[in-house]
């Protein structure tokens, strides 16, 4: 039981640390600038849609025994082939971005540059792939580094005196609302590979079949309640800052939130917050990207271990070459939104088939609750654009 324990936290954590990217702190950052107190509503909004993502998610593929792109080749011959190709490009992308997070890391704390921060994050990301027990390594990273991110946003939002009557009240009764950040968060939380990287690591550990259900809900809305509060106290945090007056520096939003509630030791929390959250990010990015691609030949499988070093090696060498690719990251971020509804509809398409489910019957709440986020993720899509 405490061993399933461990592997449930394991992946809560996994799936949690992989939403927390340095793109997730500065999107948090900068509308918390932008809509104030009524960000809180956002946040309530994007859990409820992140649990109905998730639970769908993880039911489906635990269940089935099967990852995501082998549902989607057995529902439609070539789906799953698409499917992969949209979250490891993503996840590639976004890793360039999460490398060049863990630099600005290191930065903070050392005076490094950030390419040789990155260089050496990237090492770090890739010692941990060289362990024979890999995903054992893997868990217990992501766990120590979470609540270490954990510890260090609730000092933050502790020093910044946040107006926290406002915000809880204007969490449930907002004055303004952005579709915009909406899909943004949602996107940033379980967008994309994100949302299979804790089910693909149940799968790998064992756990799968009806009788893991009790179970498999705990993890998905530990991962969930994980990454919300990371969000909910960065949100009081750069609140705080705001109403006291302090200017956020949009070059660096999430660094000036810090700085302007810690002082000068602020500069080394951001950089060991940033450098926490970018590291377990390439890590998380790159485990789920591989995980996709494992199943379409046997090669991928026995040596899927180097071939995520090689994925991590590609990211930083990108980032290298290319320098901080904020652009990229903002497109990806829009585009996991978009990968989103899409993953999502195959999944619950599959989740009706008995052939792929055996006996089981997909929960009618789910379904219904799974479809209106597919609904409403690609009506707010289409009317950004």
């Amino acid at each position: 039981m405490s061993k399933n324990k461990n592997v449930l936290l394991g992946a809560a954590f996994l799936m949690a640390t992989s939403a927390v990217g340095p793109g997730f702190l500065t999107q948090t950052t900068v509308f918390t600038e932008k809509l104030a107190t009524s960000f809180g509503f956002i946040i309530l909004l994007s859990i409820l849609i992140d649990l109905a993502v998730q639970f769908n998610i993880w039911r489906i593929i635990t269940v089935s025994g099967k990852r995501a792109q082998d549902l989607a080749n057995e529902l439609f011959p070539g789906l799953g082939y698409l499917l992969a190709f949209l979250i490891v490009a993503g996840g590639l992308a976004f890793n360039i971005g999460n490398v060049a997070g863990a630099g600005l890391g290191i930065e903070a704390m050392t005076g490094l540059s950030v390419q040789t921060g990155a260089i050496l994050s990237a090492a770090i990301a890739i010692g941990i792939f060289l362990f024979k027990e890999a995903g054992k390594a893997m868990d217990s990273f992501a766990k120590i580094l979470g609540f270490v991110m954990i510890a260090l946003i609730l000092y933050v939002a502790f020093t910044s005196h946040p107006p926290l009557g406002s915000a809880i009240q204007h969490t449930f009764f907002p004055e303004k609302f952005d579709p915009i950040a909406t899909l943004t968060l949602v996107g940033g939380t379980v967008g994309g590979y994100i949302s299979f990287a804790g089910a693909h690591r149940l799968l790998d550990s064992g756990v799968r079949g009806e009788n893991a259900l009790k179970e498999v809900n705990r993890g998905a809305s530990t991962g969930i309640l994980i990454t919300a509060l990371i969000r909910y106290l960065l949100f009081l945090a750069t609140l705080g800052i705001i109403v006291a007056g302090a200017s956020i520096n949009p070059d660096n939003p999430a660094a000036s939130a810090f700085e302007n509630a810690a002082g000068a030791l602020g500069k080394q929390l951001f950089g060991l917050m940033i450098w926490a959250a970018a590291i377990t990010s390439v890590v998380g990015a790159a485990y789920t990207s591989i995980s996709f691609l494992r199943t379409f030949h046997p090669f991928v499988e026995q040596y899927q271990s180097y071939i995520t070093i090689v994925f991590i090696l590609i990211s930083t060498i990108i980032f290298l070459l290319i320098g901080r690719p904020v652009k990229v990251l903002v497109f990806v971020g829009t585009l996991n939104g978009f990968v989103l509804p899409i993953a999502l509809a195959i999944l619950l398409a599959a989740s009706r088939k008995q052939r792929l489910m055996g006996n089981y019957k997909h929960s009618l709440w789910l379904q219904v609750a799974g479809w209106a986020v597919v609904l409403i993720l690609l009506a707010m899509g289409f009317n950004i654009f």
